[in-house]
């Protein structure tokens, strides 16, 4: 249980200041929510391994690093999280928020899938490589790439690279604010076909082995 929690608490925060950073049209934001998420991976990485992210999950569970059984309650974890956090963002401030695409589909869904890649792909390499076992950097690399992915791609595709950044904000702004279900497939098909990716990307670098 302990670890289920840390994934809902990690996700809150992670989409609770991309949440108040929307709403207040910080220019700071993708700095704030990389900020954000090396605190969190700090915070809860020795506990869950710190996934905060469905996609996140779906990599590790193909790479081996974690029980089939915990695959529902991890991701269950997550969209508890971001719900909560829109919700609490919506009682705070009394605006709802979502990610939305300034590109088409097919361009949005390629740029979601690419951040997400890139994402597991460091993930896998610091969190769950043999070779980098009991590193001290694994936090920063993971928040520095969700800056960078921010910065590229963010007005392009919204940059979720997080199933859960794109259901629990939308949902929400549905029932809340009148929003449209309508570009929630991007931030679901992109970033787990991302996650996915990375996995046979990372063995094919590693030559089959943990390292």
């Amino acid at each position: 249980m302990n670890r289920y929690v840390t994934e809902l608490i990690g996700t809150f925060f992670l989409v609770f200041t991309i949440g108040m950073t929307a709403v207040s049209g910080s220019t700071a934001a993708p700095l704030a929510i990389g900020a954000t998420l090396m605190a969190m991976v700090y915070m809860g990485g020795h506990i869950s391994g710190a996934h905060y992210n469905p996609a996140v999950t779906l990599c590790v569970l193909m790479r081996g690093e974690m029980a089939t059984a915990d695959v529902v309650p991890y991701m269950a974890a997550q969209l508890l999280g971001a719900m909560l956090a829109a919700a609490t963002v919506f009682l705070l401030t009394g605006a709802t928020f979502a990610p939305s695409p300034s590109a088409g589909g097919l361009e949005a869904v390629v740029a979601e899938a690419l951040g997400t890649f890139a994402l597991a792909l460091v993930v896998l390499h610091v969190a769950t490589a043999e070779s980098t076992k009991g590193n001290s950097y694994f936090g920063v690399a993971i928040g520095v790439t969700v800056v960078g992915g921010a910065y590229t791609v963010g007005g392009f595709s919204g940059g979720a690279f997080n199933p859960a950044v794109g259901i629990g904000p939308t949902l929400t702004d549905v029932v809340a604010g009148g929003g449209s279900l309508g570009d929630l497939w991007l931030y679901i098909v992109g970033p787990f076909a991302g996650g996915a990716a990375a996995v046979p990307v990372f063995r094919l670098q590693t030559g089959g082995s943990a390292n």
